[in-house]
């Protein structure tokens, strides 16, 4: 028996190769499958089983690709109805492998088709639990998503849901059963993850807030309701997707790569409407860009942060990216359903200055500058544009939030004739905020390079837990 866990940092989520006797089983499959169908090749194995733990809001299952290339059967647990051929497992089913079993357990609250794969090794011994959104390392799925779908479904219903799968279907399981769950810290999906990507069921119970075992079902209720904030816009759009079906991703994939001399890029780009998305390093971005391109880096947290400042997962995108990292974007643009790049700028941005073409720039200064800058003026504008909740840890006392994730919201405090000066906490999310306001005419925003981190480090400000100001999003 194998089981391999693949983690993908990016979106912090976690897919599984589980392999018995030839026969292979892959867990939450990503959107590029052949990596799972390489594998089963090495193993002289063949994939039996897609076994989806739900309809997955933050990015695109490979499921139907997959069974498309080898066969395999796509499986769900009671009360999913996708529109696609599947296999509907019914709660407590067994399903075979080699010679290890799979039990399906049917755990409603995360959405209502949430289903765990319970692994039962050779000897019939529970080993490990898939446990998909429903229970994460130090926090359960957030039971809120649903109701984006479903208008009849609340979150307290969810919830309620939730506590009763928990209850009553994992608890009461062995303690060294090993927890595989679908996502980690980073992940949207939850407010409390752990980094750690594995933990034993019995550790969880010990140490994970919504297992509590005294915890009645209002408390829990009340629990895992509590700090949730709005979930990104292209979760819905992604559900729909994995519900309904979407293009190969091998026609996906030969699309984007359209290489576009600069020439070509700029009639391309005039003629389409297309969104020019420029991935490269934010202090890269800063010294030279075309104008009206937004920046999202593709070492950061791409893939979220494209579906949460990209509304339109439809919307047309020409890239600009490092040379040699287009399939690449193109790829992790895929992952969250953004399938109609149209090409990306040959040669990149070097190939666009050669060319002579139009270039726009960002100022950005570093930390003691702005601290200089400070000295000469103490009402001096500075825009935190950190989540509320990393503004209320601390920040600088006469700093205001405005939020990332929360752009428009944010845009709408800020006067375009008056300078400010924009942090976050490292440099990423400052330039993606900047550049998107840019684009729209706000030409005074200053980039505080390194971020909150290299602020802190200066030792040059004062800094403080307040509570939040109401004069920008909370």
């Amino acid at each position: 028996m194998k089981v391999e866990q693949i983690y993908t940092g990016c979106l912090a989520q976690g897919a599984y190769y589980i392999m018995s006797e030839g026969e292979v089983a892959i867990i939450d499959p990503l959107r590029e499958v052949d990596t799972y169908i390489q594998k089963a090749n090495i193993d002289n194995a063949k994939i039996k089983y897609v076994l989806e733990t739900h309809f997955h809001a933050d990015f695109v299952s490979g499921h139907i690709d997959l069974a498309k290339k080898t066969d395999a059967k796509i499986v769900y647990g009671p009360t999913a109805a996708p529109a696609f051929d599947f296999y509907s497992a019914k709660d407590g089913e067994i399903l075979s492998l080699g010679k290890i079993k799979i039990k399906v357990i049917h755990t409603p609250g995360h959405t209502m088709e949430s289903t765990c794969y319970l692994l039962m090794d050779e000897t019939g011994k529970e080993v490990a639990l898939f446990s998909g959104d429903t229970l994460f390392i130090g926090d359960v799925g957030r039971p809120d998503l649903a109701q984006k779908v479903n208008a009849d479904l609340t979150q307290e219903i969810l919830a309620a849901h939730l506590y009763n799968s928990l209850r009553h279907k994992i608890m009461p399981l062995s303690d060294d059963i090993i927890i595989y769950p679908a996502h980690g810290a980073g992940s949207a999906c939850g407010k409390k993850m752990s980094k750690e990507t594995q933990d034993t069921l019995g550790h969880q119970k010990a140490t994970n807030y919504a297992l509590a075992p005294d915890m009645t079902k209002d408390e829990f209720i009340a629990a895992v309701l509590d700090g949730l904030v709005a979930p990104p816009g292209y979760f819905p759009l992604n559900v729909m997707m994995n519900i309904q079906g979407y293009d190969r991703i091998d026609d996906v994939l030969a699309r984007g790569q359209h290489a576009f001399t600069p020439d070509a890029f700029e009639e391309a780009a005039n003629e389409t409407m297309a969104l020019i998305l420029d991935t490269r390093n934010a202090q890269d971005f800063a010294k030279g860009f075309i104008p009206n391109s937004i920046n999202i880096g593709i070492d950061g947290s791409f893939a979220p942060w494209v579906g949460a400042m990209i509304p339109d997962i439809k919307q047309t995108i020409l890239l600009v990216t490092e040379k040699g990292r287009e399939l690449e974007v193109i790829t992790r643009l895929a992952r969250v359903g953004y399938d109609y790049t149209i090409g990306y700028l040959e040669g990149g941005f070097e190939a666009w200055e050669k060319a002579g073409k139009e270039i726009d720039h960002i100022k950005s200064i570093n930390a003691l500058e702005l601290a200089a800058e400070q000295a000469k003026d103490k009402n001096i504008l500075i825009l935190d544009v950190r989540k509320a909740s990393e503004y209320k840890s601390e920040h600088i006392k006469s700093a205001e939030n405005a939020p990332l994730d929360f752009i428009n919201n944010s845009m709408d405090a800020i006067d375009k004739n008056n300078t400010y000066f924009v942090h976050c906490e490292g440099g990423y999310r400052s330039m993606i905020f900047i550049s998107i306001l840019k684009a729209r005419g706000y030409n005074n925003l200053i980039d505080v390079k390194g971020g909150f981190k290299e602020i802190k480090a200066s030792g040059k400000f004062n800094t403080t837990e307040i509570k939040i100001p109401t004069t920008l999003l909370m």
